[in-house]
C-alpha cells in the first residue's frame, strides 16, 4: 500500500511511462519514456478525475519525454533513444529536434513546426514562453550544448545564442581534456532561467552559472564540479528565486545512474547539494541531503534524487527520489536539508520498485509525480 507522510492523495491518472510532467493552468502535459508513447495532455481541472484530453504518438526508436506549455505553446523534444547504439541502422538520422506545438485547444494539438539538432537530438529543456533553452547536439560540437531559441514567431524558430563547455568545439579546434572525469564525456543536460542569469547542468561536467544579460552571447560567470571525487553525474541545478537568511542558493541534483564501465562499489549514494551563490564567482557547497539509512550501505541505483521541482515556490521544495518515490524537504536552514513529508506510491505493475522520475507543483499547491514506469499521482500537502 501507498505510504503518506504529511500528504495526501488526490488522484492518480493511469498512463505509460514518463519522463516529465509540466502543468499549465489546469492541463497537465506529460512526455513519455518510450514510443510508440510520445505526449499526453490531460484535463486536471478537477484533480481527483483527471481525463485524457490528446496523445500523441511517435515513431520506434525515437522518445519524447519531456514536454512543456506556456501561451498556447507546446515544446516537446525527440531525441534518438539511447538503447539506440547506431541511428544509421534505423532510418533516424535527422529526426531529433524540437517539435512545437499549438495547444491554444489542449483536445487538439496541431503541429506548427520542427527545429531540427544534430545527432541524437534534444535532451531536455525548459520554455518561458518566448524562449527556449535546449541541449542539443549540433554540427561541429561534441556531445550536447546550450541553445537558445527565440520563439516569437513559432513557424520560425530562430536561433539566440549558443553555449558549449570548452573543448566540446571540435569544428573550431578545440581539444577535449577530460579524460580525469571518468569514461564519460560531458554533455549539457538542460539549462534552468532566473532574470538574466542561466543555470545549467552538464552530465559528468558540473553546473555553470551564465551571464545572459546579452542572449546573443551567454558568458560563465562560475562552475561548480565534485566529480571526481564523486562519480554521479549532474542532472539539474535549480535556482532559489528568494533569498533564504539574507543569502542566495542554487539545488544541485547528483544522478544516481552510472554506467557499467565505473567499476566501484558504492557505499555513498547520489546527494542533492544546497549552494550559496550570494558570490556568483565562488559558489559554495553548505549542505546535503540523503534518504536516511542509505549511507555505509551498498545500494541498488536510482535510490537518489532525480529531480527538484524546478520552479521553487517555498522553503518546502518537492523532490522525485526515484525508487524512494516524493520527498519534500525543508531548506529554511541551508546547512541542514530535512525532510517534512514524503510519499511512496506503490510500484507500477509488474514493477520491482518506485521509479518516481519527474515533479511538478502548480499553482493550487497540488503535487504530479509522475513513474517511469506507469502512471502520475496527484498528492497534496497537509
Amino acid at each position: 500500500m501507498s505510504q503518506c507522510k504529511g500528504v495526501r492523495e488526490v488522484g492518480y491518472f493511469d498512463c505509460a511511462g514518463g519522463g516529465q510532467v509540466m502543468v499549465d493552468g489546469h492541463y497537465a502535459y506529460i512526455g513519455h519514456i518510450s514510443a510508440p508513447h510520445g505526449t499526453t495532455v490531460v484535463d486536471v481541472s478537477d484533480p481527483r478525475n483527471p481525463r485524457r484530453l490528446a496523445e500523441l504518438s511517435i515513431e520506434p526508436g525515437l522518445h519524447s519525454h519531456k514536454a512543456r506549455a506556456a501561451n498556447g505553446i507546446m515544446l516537446i523534444n525527440y531525441e534518438i533513444d539511447p538503447a539506440v547504439k547506431i541511428p544509421a541502422l534505423h532510418n533516424l538520422q535527422g529526426k531529433g529536434g524540437l517539435g512545437i506545438y499549438d495547444v491554444s485547444n489542449p483536445s487538439k494539438p496541431e503541429k506548427i513546426s520542427f527545429w531540427k539538432a544534430a545527432g541524437t537530438g534534444v535532451h531536455r529543456f525548459t520554455f518561458d514562453g518566448r524562449y527556449a533553452y535546449i541541449s542539443p547536439e549540433m554540427e561541429g560540437y561534441r556531445n550536447n550544448i546550450v541553445v537558445i531559441l527565440d520563439l516569437a514567431d513559432p513557424a520560425e524558430p530562430q536561433e539566440v545564442g549558443r553555449w558549449w563547455m570548452p573543448g566540446q568545439w571540435i569544428a573550431g579546434g578545440e581539444t577535449p581534456a577530460w579524460k580525469e572525469r571518468g569514461p564519460r564525456e560531458p554533455r549539457c543536460h538542460h539549462p534552468i532561467r532566473l532574470g538574466d542569469r542561466l543555470y545549467v547542468s552538464y552530465w559528468h561536467g558540473g553546473g555553470f552559472i551564465l551571464d545572459i544579460c546579452d542572449l546573443s552571447k551567454p558568458k560563465m560567470i562560475s562552475a561548480v564540479d565534485w566529480s571526481p571525487p564523486f562519480p554521479w553525474p549532474t542532472h539539474s541545478v535549480v535556482p532559489v528565486p528568494f533569498p533564504i537568511h539574507g543569502h542566495r542558493w542554487m539545488l544541485v541534483a547528483d544522478e544516481d545512474v552510472l554506467p557499467k564501465e565505473y567499476d566501484v562499489k558504492l557505499e555513498m549514494p547520489a546527494s542533492l547539494w544546497m549552494v550559496n551563490i550570494s558570490d556568483e564567482k565562488k559558489p559554495i557547497p553548505v549542505g546535503s541531503f540523503q534518504v536516511e539509512g542509505l549511507d555505509g550501505k551498498l545500494h541498488p541505483q536510482q535510490t537518489a534524487c532525480h529531480q527538484p521541482v524546478e520552479e521553487i515556490r517555498t522553503t518546502e521544495v518537492p523532490c522525485a527520489w526515484f525508487a524512494y518515490g516524493l520527498r519534500i524537504l525543508d531548506i529554511s536552514n541551508p546547512h541542514t536539508l530535512r525532510e517534512v513529508a514524503s510519499y511512496m506510491p506503490d510500484p507500477a505493475p509488474g514493477a520491482k520498485k518506485v521509479s518516481s522520475n519527474d515533479v511538478f507543483m502548480d499553482d493550487r499547491g497540488l503535487i504530479y509525480l509522475i513513474d517511469r514506469i506507469r502512471g502520475m499521482h496527484i498528492v497534496e500537502r497537509i
